[in-house]
Order: structure tokens, then C-alpha cells, then sequence
């Protein structure tokens, strides 16, 4: 409970005039008292400021997760296809005509079926003379030839890159690329003509010689 000093009056009338000892501490103490009471009385009240301070709110916030798709990658793989060389078909026609033609001027197919172990040389030559002499009366009036290479036989010669291997064929010891050096051998041949007979309609060629009956 506090103490009111404002209403306390002093009487001096009666205060004793005999000071003694507990006169004097009670003066003493009123005196403190009073002094307590003027310097509490004359100090500004401090009143406590409160600032409210506006705090950050951390609100977590979760974020989706994009799923990770796992893409499978392409990998390209030049595929190296060797394809055959379309080959041209011939139809054996005009070879099954030519064996006929040679059958029938130079009695080839016999002679070639002809078993020479029972032969002497001689009669074998003989043969040799008539197949030759048919045979190139076939070559000569159905067939027109031309050598490969114009250069004589048994002469050097050089072939250049690039050469036409068709025309010519490498022997011995082929080591390296052209230019080649080297002695021809033979000059080749190359048939610029062919005038073979034409075929009867419904004519079978497979018959190179019919088979003879004398009656």
C-alpha cells in the first residue's frame, strides 16, 4: 500500500524542544522520506515504447517435381547391304545354234565325244585337219573378229590406270597398282559382228544334230 505524503502536516508548535536520540532518527527519516517522495514526484514516468516489427512469414512451399521421363536414344547404324551384280541371263538359243553350225560343217560334237586313246597321232591329225578347216568356215561366214590390242606379240607394253580389265587379263606376279609393264602375251580377240541364221518358229534348238536313218 503506498503512503500519501500530500495530506502530512507539521505541527512545529509541537515538537518538543528537547531533541533526544529517537527525536532525532524519526526526523531523519522523515526527512529521507520526504526527499524519496520530491525526487519520485519530479521523475518523468518512462513509458516503455512497444514496436511491433512486422515478421516474414516462411511458408515452405512445396514444389511439384517434374518426372523425369527416361528417353531412349536412336543410335543410327549404317547398315552396309552388298547386293550381287544383277547378272544378264542369256538364253542359250544363239550358243545351242553355234554348236549346231559347228556340228554340221566341222563334225565338232563327234569329234569332241571321240574317245583318242585307240588313236594314232596320225589319224588324229587327219581328224584335226577337217574339224579345222569346218570350223573355220563357221567362224568365217557367221562371225567377224577384231584383235583386242593392235600391238604384235612378244613386244613390252604399259597399261595405265584405269585400264579396262576385261579387255585384258593380268598374269605372272600381279603385285601393286598400274601402271603395269609387261610382255603381251596374246592379243585377245573381240567379235564385232555376228550374223548367225535366224531360228524356223517352233524350231527346238536343243537338237544341235538330228539322228540319221538311211533307208
Amino acid at each position: 500500500m503506498a503512503f500519501d505524503f500530500s495530506n502530512l502536516t507539521v505541527d512545529l508548535s509541537a515538537m518538543p524542544t528537547t531533541i533526544d536520540m529517537g527525536h532525532a532518527w524519526l526526523a531523519g527519516l522523515v526527512v529521507v522520506l520526504l526527499v524519496l517522495y520530491v525526487a519520485k514526484k519530479g521523475k518523468p514516468v518512462e513509458i516503455e515504447k512497444v514496436v511491433e516489427k512486422e515478421v516474414e512469414k516462411l511458408v515452405e512451399v512445396e514444389i511439384p517435381v517434374e518426372k523425369i521421363v527416361e528417353v531412349e536414344k536412336v543410335v543410327e547404324v549404317e547398315k552396309i547391304v552388298e547386293v550381287e551384280p544383277k547378272l544378264k541371263t542369256a538364253t542359250p538359243d544363239a550358243a545351242l545354234q553355234l554348236l549346231s553350225l559347228l556340228q554340221q560343217e566341222a563334225r565338232f560334237i563327234d569329234f569332241m565325244q571321240e574317245d583318242l586313246k585307240g588313236f594314232a597321232d596320225a589319224e588324229i591329225g587327219a581328224a584335226a585337219r577337217v574339224i579345222h578347216e569346218g570350223g573355220q568356215k563357221v567362224l568365217n561366214e557367221y562371225f567377224s573378229f577384231a584383235p583386242v590390242r593392235s600391238e604384235d606379240e612378244e613386244t613390252r607394253i604399259t597399261l595405265p590406270q584405269g585400264f579396262n580389265a576385261s579387255e585384258v587379263r593380268l598374269t605372272g606376279n600381279v603385285v601393286g597398282e598400274a601402271p603395269f609393264t609387261g610382255t603381251l602375251i596374246h592379243r585377245g580377240w573381240r567379235v564385232t559382228d555376228v550374223k548367225l541364221p535366224k531360228l524356223a518358229e517352233g524350231h527346238d534348238a536343243r537338237i544341235i544334230a538330228a539322228a540319221e536313218v538311211e533307208l
